[in-house]
């Protein structure tokens, strides 16, 4: 009778934690931030057919990065968790907190247990009455939750997108201004972004019950030319 092969636990999560964060390094990056009326979402993405940010209910959206049949599998997981709950209970009961929670059960789950880890990351983001009241929650590949202040990035090079961010983010921007940054953040020095290869959407306070507005590329354009 031949010996099963072992792996030690340790080992196992550290090779399914390195798996994972090399596969959805290799994607396009994402940025959300805070600026003046709500969260703006802007992904580098050429594709048309794609969306990496979308709604999910009134005052809340979710954008992926990795592989895109694993995030938008969790996306429509969202929206219906989100409308029974709404459905059953109040609109008002449907929050980014709990579906976080949600997804981080789902995803953790998944890294523990299955033999291949899901390689994305996603976040969930909710727009409040004022400043104060907006969340952004990062939910990493292993079901991790974190509640980022201000500004979150999701894929690509990481670190750099995240240096850049923290030299230039600030309160209560304008939404050109919070635009003009996330997508220097994303090109870094040695390059531009076409408006036609970048994917941009906005809770915004000013929008009514349904906050999630996505922004044609001729805005996208027109914001990214205005004067800084």
């Amino acid at each position: 009778m031949t010996t099963p092969f072992y792996v030690a636990p340790e080992q196992m999560m550290k090779d399914r934690a390195d798996f994972a964060r090399k596969g959805i390094a290799r994607g396009r990056a994402l940025v959300a931030l805070a600026f003046d009326d709500g969260i703006a979402l802007i992904a580098e993405n050429p594709s048309n057919n794609l969306r990496k940010v979308s709604e999910i209910y009134d005052r809340i959206a979710f954008a992926g990065v990795g592989r895109f049949n694993e995030f938008d599998t969790l996306r429509v997981a969202g929206v219906r968790a989100a409308d029974v709950k709404g459905y059953q209970y109040s609109r008002d009961d449907v929050d980014a907190r709990g579906l976080a929670n949600q997804y981080g059960q789902i995803l953790g789950q998944i890294f523990t247990h299955e033999m291949k880890p899901m390689e994305v990351e996603i976040l969930v983001a909710e727009v409040g009455s004022g400043t104060a009241e907006d969340q952004i929650f990062h939910i990493l590949y292993d079901g991790t939750v974190m509640d980022e202040p201000g500004f979150c990035v999701l894929g690509g090079d990481v670190e750099r997108i995240n240096a850049a961010m923290t030299d230039s983010f600030a309160r209560e921007l304008e939404l050109g201004v919070a635009l003009r940054m996330a997508v220097a953040a994303l090109a870094g020095p040695d390059r531009q972004i076409p408006a036609s290869e970048l994917e941009a959407a906005v809770l915004s306070r000013s929008n009514g019950r349904r906050c999630f507005r996505r922004l044609p590329d001729q805005e996208v354009e027109s914001l990214l030319a205005s004067p800084a």
